[in-house]
């Protein structure tokens, strides 16, 4: 990776049906501000992805970067650690310890 492909970085987190809630309110009222006043340069979008299973509720947050520069800034030097802070980690069940980053290779657009 180099600073200047596109990076995505995925993760994934589960938590009670309960909880479902709560956790998606706290990513886009709290934590995902409080990340955006830090101003991460190249930060671009950040995806909520959630999915309703019989017991439990699973998360997909998907990043986009636009440079590795800026995943560091997110996350610190040991990047591919999974960032989450104390609240989440007082509602979720379980979670990916470690982040995946992708580079992005193609973009196609297929509708006008």
């Amino acid at each position: 990776m180099n600073k200047e492909v596109k990076i995505t970085r995925t993760w994934k987190g589960w938590t009670t049906i309960e909880n479902a809630d709560i956790y998606e309110n706290l990513l886009v009222n709290e934590i995902f501000p409080q990340i955006q006043k830090k101003g991460i340069k190249d930060l671009q979008k950040v995806n909520i992805y959630r999915q309703n299973k019989k017991k439990e509720v699973e998360f997909l947050l998907v990043i986009q970067f636009n440079s590795l520069d800026s995943v560091k800034a997110f996350a610190g030097d040991d990047y591919e650690v999974a960032y989450i802070p104390e609240k989440a980690r007082q509602v979720l069940l379980r979670y990916d310890k470690i982040a995946q980053h992708y580079e992005l290779k193609k973009e196609l657009k297929l509708s006008n």
